[in-house]
């Protein structure tokens, strides 16, 4: 392993090198600046630069080397990003469309930032998911670096490398899901808040409170999960008065309330008629839509407007669950998320479990001990809101468990080994190995991409040295670094194959997973979805969509749950248009029709549902109205605001044929109203296959 902690022959020399509060030391301020960047710190090991240089370096080309490959990924988002580089309204709103009709349903921070890289490069598939990749080699970065301060660089390393091999990670670090950025604002925080507890900091504390801030305005309450801990290892280990600790943290919380405040009083108090209607939402407030759609309905599975949540077990949901799958302390292992993350999830909690033990009678302000409540604490708490939550739930969130497990393995491995002296230490370790190799097995058995040679591998070379670590002190020292190199391949084995496997083909749509090929089985683990998300869309005029696999979703192509591709509450008409989870790209002769004397109009056209109207978007480069937003349930616009629209001539078209739900789980039936009134006012025109009603040529 090449731990750089390692005293083989003196078993309790190198038990705990940072047991207190003191600092690591720094590289000499004269040593010239590339020498610098080489070499390190004075105290790092001469191979220590090199391989995080070389950690990097190899997680950038995993994440990038096959990055067009998805297309436009989500074109829910990437639809937003188009809009946000062309007006600057729609930036700061994160609107669906440059006209500014209504917003996607998430705060726009991971908008801005793709938008920035469109205005730059222009619009294209790299444009949009380079920022993607590079916050994932970002956050490697910040969780060795936080990892190394304390641990040391071995396990700083086996940290970055467990997190860049995580197969949802190296799905989402390649996606353009808000979850990248989140992610990394999560693992800045957790780095922010040990360096707050080192030097017991207020500055530190308010850079922690101004990254969550930022955090919520990423992907609302979400990041909230990781705040207790974080607050609590403060108020635990940080070397002052009780009294200060308070105040620091208060400051904290006071810097989170304004980073992420700011912006959600301006999207209140701005009048309705000068702002997107708020995507998600059924009263067009930000602030239902963050406690209600996105918050507390999550949890709870009443979801206004939703395609469905918990609940009583239905047609294609799981036993004793909702349409998402079944609930419980065991659904991270289950068939549908288990090869996402779970992979060193058994020996993470191991680790953590000794790591406690073993600082239990440290001082109040142990270092160490706090490192393992910041990231012990986001892993047990996030798991578990993810496990029992009741209402929409996707296996990618699970990405947000990606930096805590990492360096919780690195952290506890090296801490047990420093300490292999204890018995308690040298269990432990040897646990946390045959742990990841019986799961990895268990994983592994669950596809049939590998064949059999890597899953019994990954068993054998697992447990032997498992048996090997309990015994470790008793082999030749030259056994001993193939024993731990064995114990750590063993590990990474299973998920640096579905990491390949993931990067190694595209996805597209709402809903996507890790993993190799026919490996999906849709949310909640039913189904058997497809590789590019559930819902697969049908093309408009006959074109491929772009960055699609080909593979459809389920049984007749159908939505989650037993929900046909067809639409309660929807608009229905032939020459299919698209799909609720995922877009179509237009044929050249509907970009045409829809971009002739297109600046004689505010919208070239309406479809219902964000996902159609994405697709006719990205494939015109002009503004498209989402009718009802992503689900096609909100009510923007009305009946009334839709015909005053028409009447002043603003929309061009309306597609026929577009997916929403309508009023499904209590949502608006606007967009059933609107299709309606269009189907009995205006003719049906066929473009290249698909079906529009020209809303400037009315029957009568």
């Amino acid at each position: 392993m090449g731990m750089d902690t390692m005293t083989l022959t003196s078993p309790g020399a190198a038990a705990d090198p940072r047991s207190t509060t003191q600092q690591p030391p720094r590289a000499r301020a004269g040593r010239p600046t590339f020498a610098r960047l080489w070499r390190g710190a004075e105290a790092d090991p001469s191979w220590a630069r090199p391989a995080l240089l070389g950690l990097l370096l190899a997680t950038l080309v995993l994440y990038t080397w096959n990055l067009t490959a998805s297309g436009y990924a989500n074109s829910f988002y990437s639809a937003a990003v188009q809009a946000g580089s062309e007006s600057w309204k729609a930036f700061f709103f994160g609107s669906s469309d440059a006209a500014n009709s209504i917003t996607v349903d998430k705060p726009p921070a991971s908008l801005w930032v793709m938008a920035l890289s469109v205005r730059l490069l222009g619009l294209n598939s790299f444009a949009i998911l380079l920022p993607q990749a590079l916050m994932g080699v970002a956050t490697v970065g910040v969780v060795h670096t936080t990892v190394k301060r304390q641990f040391g660089a071995a396990a700083g390393l086996i940290a970055g490398a467990v997190l860049a091999l995580t197969p949802v990670a190296a799905l989402m670090f390649t996606f353009n899901n808000p979850d990248a950025l989140l992610t990394l604002l999560m693992a800045l925080g957790a780095w922010a808040t040990l360096k707050a507890i080192e030097q017991a900091s207020p500055k530190w504390m308010v850079i922690v409170g101004v990254l969550i801030g930022l955090g919520f305005l990423t992907k609302t309450l979400q990041v909230l999960l990781v705040v207790p801990f974080f607050g609590l290892a403060y108020l635990v280990a940080a070397p002052t008065t009780l009294r200060k600790r308070i105040v620091h943290s208060l400051l904290a919380v006071g810097a989170m309330v304004l980073s992420a405040g700011w912006w959600v009083a301006v999207v209140e108090l701005i009048p309705a008629s000068a702002r997107p209607y708020i995507g998600g939402s059924q009263t067009n407030s930000f602030l239902e839509l963050t406690f209600g759609y996105n918050g507390l309905g999550r949890l709870s599975g009443d979801e206004t407007g939703s395609v469905g949540g918990g609940g009583p077990a239905g047609a294609g949901a799981a036993a004793g669950g909702g349409m998402w799958g079944s609930t419980g302390l065991f659904r991270m292992f289950s068939s549908s998320v288990g090869g996402q993350v779970s992979w060193l999830i058994p020996s993470a909690l191991i680790l953590l479990v000794a790591g406690l033990w073993l600082r239990g009678r440290r001082l109040r302000t142990d270092l160490r001990r706090a490192a393992y409540l910041v990231w012990g604490g986001w892993l047990v708490v996030t798991m578990l809101v993810f496990s029992f939550m009741a209402g929409i739930f996707h296996e990618y969130y699970t990405v947000a468990l990606a930096p805590a497990i990492g360096a919780l393995v690195g952290m506890g491995a090296v801490e047990a080994w420093e300490r292999r002296s204890s018995v308690v230490a040298m269990v432990a370790l040897a646990a946390s190995a045959a742990a990841a190799a019986v799961w990895g097995f268990v994983l592994l058995s669950r596809t049939t991409a590998y064949g059999d040679w890597l899953r019994v591998s990954v068993l054998a070379v697992g447990m032997a040295a498992a048996v090997l670590l309990l015994v470790v002190q008793r082999l030749h020292l030259r056994a001993v670094p193939i024993v731990l190199a064995g114990a750590l391949l063993a590990g990474l084995a299973g998920p640096a194959a579905y990491a390949v496997s993931t990067t190694a083909q595209g996805h597209s749509g709402s809903i996507v997973t890790a993993g190799p090929a026919g490996s999906s089985r849709g949310p909640g683990g039913f189904g058997g979805a497809a590789r590019g998300g559930v819902g697969a869309a049908v093309p408009f005029g006959g074109q491929a969509p772009q960055g699609q696999t080909g593979q459809q979703a389920g049984p007749q192509g159908g939505l989650p749950g037993g929900f046909p591709g067809g639409t309660p509450g929807g608009a229905q008409g032939g020459g299919g248009m698209g799909g609720l989870l995922d877009a179509s790209t237009p044929s050249t002769a509907v970009v045409a029709a829809l971009s002739a004397d297109a600046q004689k109009y505010t919208w070239v056209a309406a479809a219902v549902g964000s996902q159609t109207a994405a697709g006719l978007q990205l494939g015109t480069q002009l503004p498209v109205m989402a009718i009802g937003g992503f689900n096609g349930s909100d009510p923007s616009p009305t009946l009334a605001q839709f015909q005053q629209y028409v009447a002043q001539g603003q929309i061009h078209y309306f597609a026929g044929g577009g997916r929403g739900f309508g009023n499904q789980n209590g949502g608006s039936s606007s967009s059933s109203e609107i299709s309606s009134w269009v189907q009995a006012n205006f003719a049906p025109v066929t473009i290249d296959g698909s079906t529009f009603y020209d809303l400037t040529q009315p029957l009568r």
